[in-house]
């Protein structure tokens, strides 16, 4: 059977959710486009959470991967265009690991630019009536540490599989402790991601629209 994988992470930083994995794991067992979606948490740690991904790459062989995280503060459905290459934390992860300046991938290339239909992506979830942008940036953390190790290794694999990263704002019930903060309904997040593993899977050349930023 054609599957999609899609993936979110555990509660980090204090927070005792992470919308992530609360709209990830309503998608699980779904059938979208002719694949089933298959949802799975991946712990928010350096090395671990791309452990536990290769883990769930080789079992399933999906066709489509999309790897989904927090991003606190932003306001709408961010389409990631590029990984690169370095874990430099903020914060420790969950494990009390705080990587910085380091490599995620020794000697590999500097980036990765996505394999999804971003801008399309972004299109279709906007005519839908839901905020979305193209982000030029997945952050340093745990995330960016996920995005690059996933398109990494489907480079390796050479095949025609697809990958790449969404990050998504607090949910309302989070976004009440941090005073001004955006956030978005699980479900309406939820809606997003289905429109994105649909458009990503009937998409084959990525539209060409402005998806640019100032700074």
């Amino acid at each position: 059977m054609r599957t999609v994988l899609i993936t979110a992470f555990a509660p980090f930083g204090g927070e005792q959710i992470n919308p992530s994995w609360e709209a990830v794991r309503q998608l699980d067992e779904r059938m979208i486009g002719g694949c089933k979606v298959v949802a799975k948490e991946l712990p928010c740690a350096f090395g671990d959470a791309l452990t536990a991904l290769y883990v769930e790459m080789e079992a399933l062989q999906p066709e489509l991967v999309i790897a989904v995280g927090q991003a606190g503060g932003r306001a709408d459905i961010t389409v990631e265009r590029v990984g690169i290459n370095i874990n430099d934390a903020r914060i420790a992860d969950n494990n009390g690991n705080q990587p910085i300046d380091e490599p995620i991938v020794p000697g590999g290339p500097a980036a990765y630019f996505a394999t999804l239909p971003i801008k399309a992506i972004v299109g279709g979830i906007r005519e839908a009536g839901i905020p979305a942008s193209v982000s030029q940036t997945a952050g340093t953390y745990v995330c960016n540490h996920v995005m690059y190790g996933l398109l990494h290794r489907l480079a390796q694999q050479g095949d025609n599989a697809r990958g790449g990263f969404i990050h998504i704002p607090y949910l309302p019930e989070q976004a009440v402790n941090h005073p001004g903060a955006p956030s978005m309904a699980a479900q309406t997040v939820i809606l997003a991601l289905e429109m994105a593993i649909t458009i990503a899977l009937r998409t084959e050349q990525d539209l060409r629209l402005s998806g640019g930023a100032t700074h």
